[in-house]
């Protein structure tokens, strides 16, 4: 940082959100008042020409309204602003403005004023070039070595470099290899155009070998100029700086040498005419622009350059011979002369801060506040450091993500769901096939204690269950406001939920004096739906496949108490069955002992069962925690039915596969398809006619075969769909038979959801098979590993589409085999190769070598048992298959 400051002498800002860049200032005599005074000329991307004259009062006066001389709006942005003798038959200064598609000579002249308004200063087009090309920069000089007039030559954003001698276009050629634009200068003495190219390389092309090169234009009309078809052009000489070029100048201050400077992004070089190195300067600091001003010493040249810590640096070659400080970045840096003083520095920053400043010794001092001396109480520092260190503690105790401030929530949403169905269905465009398809309401509030921008409430649903409306944009919320929405919940397809739960995010921005906008916040809530809003009561059935049989401590609880939306009250409390039948048809029975303290559920569908599992659990749960019971409990004695759920697998696996095969047929028809199109079309351009041959029969027959198939994968879809619903509901059923049957805790019980139900959704590319295949290996591996060999195997790193399911289904039977002998589940790899536990109640385990060994038999009624063996459902001898059924209902 400089000790000094450079000394401020008129400054202004220009417009308001403004736009400038590099070639958007220049100093000249423009009105050719032959006053020998500069004037500063601006042009900005709004379109927007100004003309200062500087000349204030005393130093640092503010800005008077006589300073502008012209300020007039162009219809375009300007790029780039030039002073030179651009007019045929005058050598009077004119200015040459640069627009995106055009390029504008003005002529600028003042009025002498006969009143204290002062002169009037006025601009008049001399004349303008449409360009056929986007413009990205210019230059401009006696090329060809032409005396008293100056010609431009402008360099588009593809590459051309247009030419024009004053009214007249001359040529385009385009430079050889070319990407981006780069900044483009002319040397005078060596006749030649200098830029740098994309290639990070210094190159020079001579005036004559562009003017004897192959027009960019010849064998085109003028209207098509924008095609580039002009001959490479020969290189004079390059050299390679190794990074990008802000600005190249070039400076000829003795009429024998001129030099060649370039300002890289960490480089400052100079070299000679013939392309070679005079010397370099390395900066420690990223410049922003750069200008040669003048030559004090003979064969020595001073250069200005200005970086973006807001300092300017003034090299003599490449010593360091003074620095200042800036009030801004500069984007441009210019020397003038104005009235009697001379060298004055004028800068222009990219949001319009124009100053003119000289050098001097004001010193840009920091100077530290004085601080009130005053005595140190060290009772009060003591009771201060021992309240900040219980706060520190306090801190650091709580593991949350949020701040204990923030634990109160800026916004809360609750959801609120109708104990009652709707009286009138609001179920849209359902699938079910019942009569009536009930509906269920939800309230849903919003409540913000601060200002909320931009909420939006999202209301999200398990298929294949549906809401009215799950999108909803609000206003924003005021401090102690809420809003509120009702919607509608009902079964949209034809099968069951495996969850009968919702959940609803609130997302919103809490404004901060950092960030107006605001900071994106999320608020969320679940919600559970009734079972009614599924199935409704009916007769219990006393047949069934599938029988669950739920043990508790207490004794049975009537139906009337616990289901009594369900049970008809004039039963009393003799209702000891009670039937339930879904909106897809399937039926389910509930039945509790009058002797013991167990409950059955039994169904045709094993998915079936789980619904109606969990809501008995649920209930049974709140009924005895409404009576003070803490030490109710369920259990479960019986077969984990691993081979019904087998079943499901492998009937969700089939389908997979076929959509894998739906989607190769396709494939192949619709290559099929496009190649029976080429020939039909080269049949149909051919200007003599040929015979079709059949084609159009054959393109016919294929465009029927495409749209069969896509009509099977579509209902193989919707037949996937919904075997992925019934599995995921028989998944539930398991986790929680297991939890039951090994009193699992909650953590234990999270990890075997996070096993077996890792997808919200089934895809092609990742799976379920995979997936839980995947996870139980690792559990396998890991937490119920028998030794450290097992540890030592490493999974796949890559998950995909299995060929079969026998894997899968051989390592959930050892998964439960293991918990089934004491083994825990844990995340931490601590608990691995545990030791074989006593099972509760003194079952003996087998030996695990001889599970493993054993092959499930298929078409087999193979279970698995809580006591860690699998058998098989044998009918007594003597006894039919229904006889046996019903003596187990008697036993119950």
């Amino acid at each position: 940082m400089s000790l000094f400051k450079a000394r401020d002498w008129w400054s202004t800002i220009l417009g308001e959100k403004e736009e400038f860049d590099q070639g958007c200032l220049c100093v000249a005599d423009v009105d050719n008042s032959g006053s020998g005074q500069d004037k500063v000329i601006v042009g900005s991307y709004k379109g927007y020409l100004r003309i200062f004259n500087p000349h204030p009062v005393k130093p640092g006066d503010e800005v008077q309204p006589e300073d502008l001389l012209l300020e007039v709006q162009l219809r375009e942005p300007i790029l780039q602003v030039e002073v030179g003798k651009f007019v045929s038959g005058t050598e009077g200064l004119h200015l040459a403005v640069l627009h995106c598609r055009k390029l504008c000579v003005y002529a600028v002249s003042g009025t002498q004023g006969n009143v204290e308004h002062g002169n009037q200063y006025q601009i008049k087009l001399m004349y303008e070039h449409n360009l056929q090309r986007t413009a990205c920069n210019m230059t401009y000089g006696p090329f060809g070595g032409v005396k008293g007039r100056d010609l431009i030559c402008i360099q588009s954003m593809d590459g051309m470099l247009m030419l024009f001698e004053q009214e007249s276009y001359a040529f385009g050629r385009f430079l050889p290899g070319f990407l981006l634009p780069g900044p483009l200068a002319y040397s005078s003495r060596t006749d030649s155009f200098i830029t740098v190219s994309s290639c990070q390389q210094v190159e020079s092309y001579k005036y004559q070998v562009l003017a004897f090169a192959t027009d960019a234009d010849e064998r085109q009309d003028t209207e098509q100029q924008k095609l580039s078809s002009g001959k490479r052009l020969a290189v004079d000489w390059v050299l390679n700086i190794g990074e990008q070029a802000l600005d190249i100048c070039v400076v000829s201050f003795n009429q024998g040498v001129s030099s060649v400077f370039v300002l890289g992004e960490r480089n400052f070089f100079c070299l000679k005419d013939n392309g070679q190195i005079q010397f370099m300067k390395k900066l420690d600091y990223s410049p922003s622009c750069f200008i040669p001003y003048c030559s004090v010493q003979e064969g020595t040249i001073n250069t200005l350059i200005a970086n973006h810590s807001k300092m300017l640096n003034v090299y003599q070659d490449v010593t360091l011979k003074w620095a200042a400080q800036l009030p801004c970045i500069p984007v441009s840096v210019k020397v003038a002369n104005f009235q009697d003083l001379k060298g004055v520095i004028v800068t222009l920053s990219d949001d319009g801060h124009l100053q003119c400043s000289y050098l001097g010794t004001d010193p840009s001092l920091f100077q530290a506040p004085k601080v009130d001396s005053r005595e140190i109480n060290y009772e009060e520092m003591n009771a201060e450091m021992k309240e900040l260190q219980k706060i520190i503690r306090e801190a650091t105790k709580t593991q949350d993500v949020l701040p204990e401030s923030e634990k109160q929530r800026d916004v809360t949403v609750t959801a609120e769901v109708s104990p009652d169905l709707d009286e009138e269905s609001q179920a849209i465009d359902s699938e079910v096939k019942a009569g009536a398809v009930p509906s269920v309401t939800v309230k849903i509030t919003i409540q913000s204690r601060v200002t909320a921008q931009k909420p939006n409430l999202a209301v999200c649903v398990q298929a294949p269950l549906a809401v009215t409306c799950d999108q909803f944009v609000f206003g924003d919320l005021e401090p102690d406001s809420s809003e509120t929405v009702v919607l509608s919940v009902f079964l949209k397809e034809n099968c069951c939920p495996s969850e009968l739960e919702g959940t609803c995010m609130v997302s919103y921005n809490i404004p901060t004096e950092l960030n107006p906008e605001g900071i994106p916040r999320v608020a969320q809530c679940n919600f559970s739906l009734p079972l009614k809003l599924i199935c409704f009561p009916a007769q219990p059935s006393k047949a069934a496949n599938h029988k669950l049989t739920i043990d508790t401590n207490k004794p049975p609880v009537s139906f009337v108490t616990i289901f009594p939306d369900f049970v008809d009250p004039s039963e009393g409390d003799q209702a000891n069955a009670l039937g339930f039948e879904f909106l897809t048809g399937s039926k389910t029975t509930l039945l509790a002992s009058k002797t013991s303290q167990r409950y059955r559920i039994q169904s045709d569908q094993l998915e079936d069962l789980w619904l109606v599992t969990k809501e008995l659990i649920h209930r049974l749960e709140v009924h005895f925690k409404k009576q003070t019971c803490k030490d109710f409990a369920c259990t479960f004695s019986g077969s984990i039915p691993l081979q019904e759920y087998f079943e499901l697998i492998d009937r969700h696996f089939e389908l997979r596969l076929n959509a894998e095969k739906f989607q190769e047929l396709l494939s192949e028809r619709a290559v099929q398809f496009r190649a029976i199109e080429r020939r039909l079309l080269t049949r149909f351009k051919d200007k003599t006619p040929a015979p079709l041959q059949h084609l159009d029969t054959l393109l016919e027959g294929t465009f029927r075969e495409v749209i069969a198939l896509a009509d099977a994968a579509e209902e193989n879809q919707a037949n996937m769909f919904q075997a992925f619903a019934k599995l995921k509901s028989a998944t539930h059923l398991v986790i929680m038979l297991i939890s039951l049957w090994q009193k699992l805790s909650t953590d234990q019980v999270a990890i075997l959801e996070a096993t077996f139900l890792p997808l919200a959704e089934d895809t092609q590319e990742l799976g379920w098979e995979e997936t839980v295949d995947a996870a139980v290996s690792y559990l396998l591996r890991t937490c119920l590993s028998k030794s450290s060999k097992e540890q030592a195997l490493t999974l796949s790193s890559q998950l995909s589409m299995p060929k079969d399911t026998s894997r899968l289904k051989k390592n959930i039977t050892l998964f439960c085999d293991r918990l089934a002998k004491g083994g825990r589940l844990s995340l931490s790899t601590d608990s691995a190769t545990q030791q074989t536990a006593v099972i509760p109640g003194g079952c003996a385990t087998i030996p695990e070598s001889d599970l493993e060994e054993r092959t499930i038999i298929p078409g087999s009624t193979a279970m698995f048992s809580s006591n860690g063996q699998i058998t098989k459902q044998k009918s007594k001898p003597g006894l039919s298959e229904d006889a046996a059924e019903e003596t187990k209902s008697h036993e119950l």
